[in-house]
């Protein structure tokens, strides 16, 4: 079987999988407005969102630091997909453990199946399914063994009276405190946490050297993202032309250099100092070491985030009220319909 009709072939059998999978777990979830979790003792924490992706990983940190928050002395045990979540979360010290679905489910049969296995083995006090739209994640909450469980279903009471209750960070942090708190009222004026790598001092220090390493000056410095999946990545005419404006804007002052990805593509033709690194870790401590972080809408765009810099986020396809970067002064910009020029005068906006 070749190539194409192998991946035709998988991507059949994952619609019919999900499919099937929806109608199953259509009826598992109910209200979280009932659940009263402030009475309990919680010691053991299980937070299920089986999700590869680094940005929905990241994503999560803010719920993992929130439950932290409330239950400092609490485990927590993540259920995940793929590998992404241990860089994620190797400096959160109340994660115990993290189970993890392959990436892969039909290439690597027996982990997938133990690693469901291995959701029997210990009793929780709460359960926390992170993405209520998740086939897995519903089942997850039933594998194991809790008498406490959040869905995470949306909350139209929280929803009319916090403007960023549909964020993705944020949602699942706001639907714990009402179920801890009980009345919404004493959830205003408490800010939520931001996504957070927890970058150590050596970290940052190290990325400070292979910051200086690349620029070799002490100018302040911008960084680029322009590569992007699917929809979401903009054209190498249009990185092309904003490259060039922020040059003759910032370029006497900061040094504007590119982050590349894994596939080592560039929009911009290589015309910047380039960082490449396969290490989440050593990309963030090098960004958190910069002032200014711009990119379209993905992981890298919610790393920089983590890293606490300042984050432009460009948008086109995905929803900004969904998952726009927020705190540190960070901006979501829609780009629809907008010229690059309009986009470089927001961008001034925020670049002091």
């Amino acid at each position: 079987m070749n190539k194409i009709r192998k991946h035709t072939f998988k991507k059949r059998i994952n619609a019919i999988r999900n499919s099937v999978m929806g109608r199953i777990t259509k009826s598992i979830g109910e209200p979280d407005k009932e659940m009263n979790i402030n009475d309990i003792t919680v010691n053991r924490v299980f937070i299920s969102k089986p999700n590869s992706r680094l940005g929905n990983q990241l994503l999560t940190t803010p719920l993992v630091q929130e439950v932290s928050n409330l239950y400092p002395s609490c485990k927590i045990d993540l259920f995940v997909r793929g590998y992404i979540a241990t860089p994620v979360f190797q400096n959160y010290p109340n994660v115990n453990r993290i189970i993890k679905l392959p990436q892969k489910p039909f290439n690597n049969v027996f982990k997938y199946l133990y690693a469901w296995i291995k959701l029997r083995k210990n009793k929780y006090d709460l359960v926390i399914n992170v993405e209520n739209g998740s086939s897995s994640g519903k089942i997850s909450t039933k594998v194991v063994k809790s008498k406490r469980i959040i869905y995470n279903i949306f909350d139209e009471e929280l929803n009319s009276t916090f403007s960023d209750y549909s964020h993705n960070a944020k949602t699942p942090v706001y639907n714990l405190r009402k179920c801890f708190y009980g009345d919404i009222n004493l959830l205003k004026d408490k800010p939520l946490p931001l996504l957070d790598l927890k970058l150590d001092s050596a970290e940052k220090a190290n990325g400070k050297t292979l910051l200086k390493q690349l620029v070799g000056n002490d100018k302040k410095n911008i960084c680029v993202y322009t590569y992007a999946t699917g929809d979401k990545c903009y054209t190498e005419t249009w990185w092309t032309s904003l490259y060039n404006m922020l040059m003759e804007k910032y370029g006497n002052e900061y040094n504007i250099i590119e982050i590349l990805p894994k596939e080592k593509i560039s929009q911009i033709a290589f015309k910047a100092p380039s960082f490449y690194s396969k290490d989440i870790r050593e990309i963030a401590s090098l960004v958190s070491n910069t002032n200014y972080y711009i990119s379209g809408d993905c992981g890298m765009m919610h790393m920089a985030c983590a890293s606490g810099v300042t984050t432009i986020g460009l948008f086109s396809v995905t929803r900004i009220n969904v998952y726009g970067p927020y705190g540190n002064g960070s901006i979501s910009i829609d780009t629809n319909n907008k010229k690059v020029e309009d986009i470089m005068n927001t961008i001034s906006g925020v670049i002091s």
